[in-house]
This record gives structure tokens, sequence and C-alpha cells, in this order.
């Protein structure tokens, strides 16, 4: 037998022999033999005790006196004592008369007499025991025969007292045995009841039950504060023992979940104690309200079998993966802590029920590892350089720490909290959401100790609802929530760089109301409100009079539009005319301000629509020789003009790179794109060249390419010297015709290779099938799903009813939402783009 069985052996067997230990007069004879005249004077008040008045010469009752001298040492342990009775022959008292004293035994407290009994049923010292213990204990355990009087008991107790309903086929065996003596130990603590009806016993199970055996209920009313609602009943499912019940009472007082904040291999509860398994949910402080209601779930399906604890991530530090969502803990010494990764709480039950299912669970992981190290190695396979590289990277715990984790419960409030909330919405499984949630922790870091500002996600695999609600229908999206106001959606490149300017620019209006000719000097000069005090990029300031309502309306939209890209200022006072002749322009003007007021731009703005404005902002925005890198790409591209394109190995030498700024700065906007490439910053160029040379040629090197009219691409002649001079030259043969192109681009679309597709309506479809990761407002749980409720576990029987009233307390699901983020799901549904 294990330490723990042994330790609560032992608390049992303390408690037999605190019973044993109460006081009895005339202890050294388990059987005493008196007069009836010594008896009756020997009787104490409130002590019991069982008398068989018999003949001197009786030889029938001989079989009956071996039985009753059996049973004393049983009596005794609780304080009763066994007395024989000699009445002599010329005693013809009722007790003594001889008819009387052959067919029955007596039982006393004090003086006076609780119970007769027929001999014929005391017919062993189990029958003995127990009607002698139903007696005494005939105020305290009830004894019902219908099933309304089971729940009259039920409802009377509900708030204050749990019930003990013990079933036995007929009373003096030896299960009415041991709920008797149980009865007598806790009686203070619970309420007994007993019954012997085989159709009470159907009436209160959901499943045919064998009538023939004896069955004992936990009912937990302590709980139960609505009339209406059933007790819950957890089952013993071991036979009916003194030990298995003392054993089964000591598991249902336990506490439902236990929270622990140390090493789970130190922990030690009366579960463990008791030889049954300990499962831990490991929590997170974000997350803890959903966490605390998926552990009661789940330790209302293991009642009676394993433990639950709620161990917070927060409080303890685990040397384990980050998807790891539930530890196993057996009472076998010497056996570590099993840590899984697990998907909805049937998988928890199961581990319990079928210890084969964690050895089965840990090896089908280390399968999906090895697969995974595979499919790395293997790149004529792996055709996306996003999942490549989150899978390379999986084992890498993100620093999540400055990253408020939301849920269904606390998204609404943290809104109404924070003065500016910023929500990135993702999947965990999907691999471009992994990505950009790293590239959401260099934000964070960039961040960090600003004011009024509070960065948050929402994993939509585990809150379908959240998502839903807030119009999220592509991973990953980002929002800006501000108080009072509809919430501002990102839609620029998700590198660290541009969300860190994105969620600064956001804080402040936009465009930023100037009131006096000072504050639009020093917003021109770069003096920025607080919140863009690190911000070092062009500036525009509108100018208008007070009569231009047209324009400056336009001016206000277009700031709307975007507001997180762009520090727009407008002036609009009575010197906005002195203002604007400063700079030699007109109202309604654009003054752009590069590098803090170092040089000052000026534009005449005249009547044009919002989305003229947009465009022509965005134009102005752009660098007049830019380097081109991944990142703003996309904002040349969308210009449709040809690209003249500087190639390099490293930075452009300081001759070379002020020729091409003449250049630029001297050839009209609509003209082309001047820009140059870092190969050594950014590398994806050299699959540029191989894509125009089909070989990478020497560099530097220049080139024209015209994507959008017949994709010509025209070497810059590698004998002539780089001036403005020979460039304007070159270009001119080529608006001539006079220069064969070096290659020619396929006529292909650039497009993804699928079109963009409903996340969440594929997650709908996939839930229809198997509902795992739905979300429901609590109270509001489907009732085919017991969730929070007994139902369906054998350890607890309830009214056919009570499955759907139990759903309506707030409760889980049966999804392991909300606890450690998942950042590499079981199903390879990222894994290929191919697949999708």
């Amino acid at each position: 037998m294990s330490a723990q069985k042994d330790s609560w052996v032992s608390s049992f067997s303390f408690l037999l022999f605190w019973v044993s230990s109460i006081p009895t007069q005339g202890s050294e004879r388990l059987l005493q033999e008196l007069s009836p005249q010594d008896y009756f004077s020997s009787l104490q008040v409130g002590k019991a005790s069982l008398a068989y008045f018999s003949h001197p010469v009786s030889p029938d009752a001989q079989p009956f006196l071996e039985q009753i001298e059996n049973s004393a040492e049983a009596l005794q342990d609780y304080g009763i004592s066994v007395v024989k009775v000699n009445c002599p022959k010329e005693d013809v008292s009722r007790y003594c008369e001889k008819e009387n004293a052959l067919r029955k035994a007596y039982l006393f407290r004090g003086n006076m007499l609780i119970r007769e009994f027929p001999t014929d049923a005391l017919f062993d010292v189990n029958s003995i025991v127990a009607n002698v213990l139903f007696a005494l204990l005939f105020n305290e355990v009830k004894y019902v025969e219908t099933l309304a009087d089971l729940q009259n008991m039920e409802n009377t107790l509900k708030g204050k007292s749990n019930m003990v309903f013990a079933y036995v086929p007929a009373t003096g065996t030896a299960e009415h045995r041991a709920v008797m003596e149980a009865a007598f130990v806790y009686g203070t603590v619970h309420q007994f009841v007993l019954t012997t009806e085989a159709a009470l016993l159907k009436d209160t199970s959901n499943d045919e039950p064998d009538v023939s055996s004896a069955q004992l209920l936990f009912c937990h009313c302590q709980q139960a504060t609505d009339l209406a609602q059933p007790c819950r009943r957890t089952a013993m499912e071991q036979a009916l023992t003194l030990l298995n019940i003392h054993r089964h009472l000591k598991l249902m007082g336990a506490p439902l979940v236990t929270e622990v904040a140390e090493d789970p291999e130190k922990v030690s509860t009366v579960h463990l104690q008791l030889g049954l398994p300990l499962v831990f949910i490991l929590s997170q402080k974000e997350t803890y309200e959903a966490d605390r209601r998926t552990a009661e779930f789940v330790a209302w399906q293991l009642m009676g079998k394993a433990g639950v604890a709620l161990l917070s991530r927060d409080l303890v530090n685990l040397n384990v993966l980050l998807r790891s969502n539930v530890a196993l803990k057996t009472p076998d010494e010497g056996v570590p802590v099993k840590y899984l990764a697990l998907e909805d709480t049937d998988e928890i039950i199961t581990l319990v029920e079928d210890k084969s299912k964690v050895k089965q669970i840990q090896e089908d992981e280390e399968e999906d590892e090895e697969e995974d190290e595979k499919d790395n190695n293997n790149q004529d396979i792996q055709d996306d350089q996003v999942v490549e590289a989150v899978s390379r990277d999986k084992k890498q715990e993100l620093p999540l720490e400055q990253i408020l984790a939301l849920t269904e419960d606390t998204f609404h409030s943290t809104l109404l909290e924070a003065a500016r909330t910023v929500v990135l919405f993702y999947a965990s499984w999907e691999a471009v959401s992994l990505a950009v949630l790293q590239t959401y922790t260099e934000v964070a870091d960039h961040l960090s100790g600003t004011q009024g500002v509070l960065l948050s996600r929402v994993n939509c695999w585990d809150w379908p609802g959240v998502c839903t609600k807030e119009n999220v229908t592509q991973f990953p999206t980002l929002k800006i929530y501000e108080k009072g106001e509809s919430a501002v959606m990102y839609d620029g490149m998700w590198g660290t760089e541009e969300l860190t300017s994105f969620i600064i620019l956001s804080q402040v209006s936009c465009p930023l109301k100037l009131a006096t000719i000072d504050e639009a000097e020093g917003y021109l000069r770069g003096d920025f409100p607080s919140e863009l005090s690190s911000f070092h990029h062009t500036s525009l300031l509108g100018v208008f009079s007070t009569a231009m309502s047209e324009a400056r309306e336009a001016f206000e939209e277009a700031g709307n539009i975007l507001s997180g890209h762009v520090a727009m200022g407008m002036y609009l006072e009575d010197e906005a005319l002195a203002l604007s002749h400063k700079y030699a322009v007109s109202p309604p003007a654009l003054l752009l301000a590069r590098s803090r007021g170092q040089s000052v731009e000026s534009i005449s703005l005249s009547k044009q629509s919002t989305q003229d404005l947009v465009q022509m902002i965005r134009y102005e925005l752009l660098d007049i020789f830019p380097e081109i890198t991944v990142q703003n790409l996309p904002h040349y591209l969308q210009l449709r003009k040809p690209f003249l394109i500087f190639f390099s190995d490293g930075d452009i030498d300081q001759m070379e790179s002020k020729e091409m700024l003449n250049l630029a700065e001297k050839t009209p906007h609509q003209a082309f794109v001047a820009c140059w490439l870092n190969l050594k910053k950014t590398p994806v160029g050299r699959g540029v060249l191989k894509s125009y040379f089909a070989t990478v040629p020497a560099l530097p090197l220049l080139v024209w390419v015209d994507l959008h009219a017949g994709g010509q691409v025209f070497r810059f002649p590698s004998e002539q010297t780089l001036t403005e001079t020979n460039i304007l030259s070159w270009l001119e043969k080529l608006k001539a015709g006079l220069e064969i192109p070096s290659s020619t681009l396929s006529e292909e679309d650039w497009k993804p290779p699928l079109p963009a597709y409903d996340f969440l309506q594929m997650m709908d479809m996939t839930m229809a099938e198997l509902p795992l990761h739905t979300s429901h407002p609590h109270g509001d749980t489907p009732a085919q799903r017991p969730l929070g409720s007994p139902g369906g576990d054998n350890a607890i029987q309830e009214e056919p009813s009570q499955d759907n009233k139990a759903e309506k307390v707030g409760s889980p699901g049966r999804d392991l939402r909300g606890t450690a983020p998942r950042l590499a799901a079981k199903e390879k549904q990222g894994k290929r783009h191919s697949e999708l």
C-alpha cells in the first residue's frame, strides 16, 4: 500500500479509536451477565444498552446468544453495552415472561425503552449493529419512501447542509451497517437519508440502476440556493463499506478547486493522499475568471475521481512550453508531473479515466515535433516563408507580459477603463498571426511606459464571439479604440516601426487644430505635443482662412482617413494670410516640414475632393530618392510609375547618391520613381535581379523597369559613368525606342496564390460538426452541451431535467479557451498555403 493510502487509513483508524475510547461501564467484560434487579439499577441516563432476557434452560436461544456476544465488541465502539439478563424461574414480569424472553431483545437509553427487536431480525453481527444504530439514530437518519419525500428533504437542506442518500436492498445487511456506522460518525456534519425502495432508486437515476446492489449518493445541497435547481449528486462507485464511505465523504469535503502557487511537484492534496490523481489547469492573470470556470467545470466532471487545481503561470516559473495548458500529477511516488497541450475538457476526462491516454498524448506530441522538424528541413515542400519561420521558432516563448490578453468577459470593460486601447485580433494556429504577434511584442517594448496607451490582444480561436461582434473576419487585424469614438483599423505594413508609428500618431487628433501663429510656426519646427516627442517624420500644416469652409472640411475628412499614418496640423485664424505669405503661397495651402522645419515646401490647394487630398498627401510624403525596402515598396508601387532603381551591395557611394538625387529633384514628379536598393539590407533584391537577368550581375547597377507597361527591363551601360547627364541621355534613348531591353517580365499578375477567406466562417462550419471552440454568452448555452452540469458523468446522477437547468449557470464550455496561449495548435491548419 502506498504512503498516501497509509495516511488516510491511519486517519480513519484514529477516528475509530476515538469512537471506541468512549468510557463504557464494565468494558472489561464485553458481554455482561446480570440479574434483572442489578441490570435495571445499573442503567445510566443517556447510556444505551442492548439487553436479552434469558431463562436458565433455553437451548433454542443458544445461536442468538452467540451472535449477541459477537456483536458486543462492535457495539462497544459506539458506547453501547450488551447485557444478558438472567431471569429467575419465579420471575414472570414483562421482560422475563418466558414467551417474550425467547423471541425479543430490548434496546434501552437510560431506563427508557427505545425499541423491541424480534430475535429473528438479529440474525448476525451486521444485522445487530445496523438495527441498533438505526434505532438510536432514528431522529438523525431519515427514512424516505417516495421521490416527493426525497425532494422535500433536499429543499429543506438547500443552502444549509449536504445530504448522504443511501439505498440498501434490505435492512440488517452489511451495507446497512456500514451506512449506520458512517451516520454515527458524520451525522452532525451531513444529513443521512436511507431507503429500501427500489422504485425510488430508479426515480433518482438517469440509467437503469441495479436494485440488487446497495448504492450511495452524496447530494451537494449546501451549494444549491435555488429551490427549482436539484442538488448535484455524486455517486460512490465503490462497494458500500465503512472504509469506502469514509474515503468518499472525505473527497466530497475537499475544496472543489484548489488554487496553488508553487511547483506542482511539491503540491499535496487530499486527492493525492487518497490515491487519486491531481489535474492542474494552467492559468494566467488576464484569463483568470475563464480559467476558474473551466477548472470548476472539470472538477464537477471528475468529482470523486481526481482533484483539480488552478495553477497561475504568473506566480510560478514553469520551465515548460507556453502552449502547455494542463498538467497531471499521479499519486505514484517517483513519477514526474506530466505537462500536456489539450484542446478541450473531454480530453481531460479521458485522461483521468484512461491512464494509457497520457502516454499516447505525449507520444502524439513527440511525433508532431518530429514531423515539424522534418518539414523544416525539407525546403522542397515548405512553400511559405512565414510558416517556415514560425515553425522554426515555435519553441521560443514570446514575452507577452506587457500585452493584456482579453476575453469575452473582459473585452468591453477594458475598453471603457483605458483611454486608448490597441487590440490585436489574431488566431493562435495561423502563421501570419504568430509572426505579427512577435512584432507586437517588439512594439510593446518600444512603447513601454507610454501613458494613455494599453496594448492588448484577443485570440479569436478562443473567443470567436468577440471577433464576430467586432467584424473581424481576417487575421491578423489591429484596431485602436478610444472612449466614445469608433475604432480605427490599421491597414499598413506589419513592421515594428510602422506599427509603433501608427499607435503613436493615433494619440493626437488628425488634423491637430492650432490656435495661434506661434503654435503653427512651432509645429513646423517640430514642436509636437508631448505624445509625439519621439516622432521624427514629415509634418503637414494646412493653412486656411475662416471663409474657406469647403476646403477646410475636405482637409479634415482627409485627416480622419490618414489618422495614425500622418502628422497633420491645421491653422485657421486671421493671421493665416501672413503665415502663407511667409512661405510664398496663398491659402488654402499645404506646408510640408521635413527634418523638423529645416526645409518647408509650399503647395497650393485648389478645390479638391477628400480622396484627391488623401492621394496627394500620401504622394507628397514619399521621399525624393528613397531606399526601397520590403516595408515601403507597396507605397511606391501604388503610384503605377516606371522605376529607375540603383542596386548596390551596401551603402550607396556619396558621388552616385548626389547624382541620383539631383536627377530626382529636377525631374517632374509624374515621370518616374528614382530609388535605390541595398542588397545587404534587403536580400530579397537578389531574387529581383535574378528575375530580371537570370543571374545576379555585377554591382552597382542602374536599371529601368516599367512594371505597368510591358514589363521591359533596361540596363544602364556599364561602360558609362553614372552621372546626371549620362542618365538623362540614356533615358531619352529609352523614350525614343533606341535601346534594346535586357529582358521582358511575364505578364502574369502579381496576386496572392489564393483569395482571402473568412476565418470565422470556416470556424463556424467546423464547429457545426465538432462544437469545441464556440463562444456563448454566459447563461445562454445550448442545451445539447452539458456545460457546468454533471450530466454524462457516471459519477454524478441527477434528475432528468437537471442537465438543462444547471447549464444556465455560467460555464466555460468544453474547450480550454482562456488558458495559456496555444502558439502551436495540434491541427496543422496553418502549415502550407497550398492546403488552404
